[in-house]
């Protein structure tokens, strides 16, 4: 069991090796991040990133958006996987976001998750990256990275944002999740985590468990 002290201090390592915690997907407009994480589902940021300049030059208003032709659109998205509900998600959303949101990317959970294709990872990103309000963004490494440090110890994403809500400074937490992907993707990687070279391995107990 951690103290609260004990995680004010990871905070401040990850902060101390990662001091520029920006989400890896690229956008200029809130929308876009919208989209690009919808993308992102079951794919790579970075090949999300080589889809959406194509996709956002092609329809570069909510307006076109919404109105594209659907297979255009699923030729465009094709690479990230799923292209077929992923082109229909975008293309409904962005009438929904028109006609029910006055062209605005919603500031609240339960209106996020109102929007075709959002989920509360997505929601979470949003929240935390466009709106500045405390988010917690439950994707692959912050499930395996939280569970190896020890900081919870369930795989289900909602019950961790539950459990990581209770123990992060609200104004820490969204940026707390973006140096944990960064950290998942440097040291802490799937298959061989850098235990020997990691800024949290004296608090994380996979670490204590593994280095001899």
């Amino acid at each position: 069991m951690f103290t609260n002290a004990d995680v004010l201090e990871m905070i401040r390592l990850l902060e101390e090796c990662y001091p520029d915690p920006d989400c890896a997907l690229h956008y200029k407009k809130d929308y876009e991040l919208l989209f690009a994480a919808r993308l992102a589902a079951q794919c790579t940021d970075a090949r999300v990133n080589t889809v959406t300049p194509t996709l956002f030059s092609r329809y570069p208003t909510l307006e076109a958006l919404a109105t594209a032709d659907i297979a255009d659109m699923e030729k465009i998205v094709h690479p990230c996987g799923f292209y077929r509900v992923k082109a229909r998600d975008i293309i409904a959303a962005s009438a929904m976001l028109l006609g029910v949101f006055d062209s605005k990317v919603p500031d609240t959970m339960e209106e996020l998750l109102r929007l075709p294709g959002v989920g509360r990872k997505t929601a979470n990103l949003i929240l935390g990256d466009i709106h500045k309000l405390p988010a917690v963004v439950v994707d692959t490494h912050c499930i395996r990275l939280s569970n190896r440090i020890g900081l919870v110890n369930i795989k289900d994403p909602v019950k961790i944002e539950t459990e990581l809500r209770a123990i992060l400074p609200p104004d820490k937490s969204s940026d707390f999740c973006h140096r944990l992907v960064l950290h998942g993707r440097a040291v802490c990687t799937a298959r061989n985590p850098a235990c020997s070279r990691c800024c949290l391995a004296k608090y994380c107990k996979y670490a204590k468990e593994n280095i001899v």
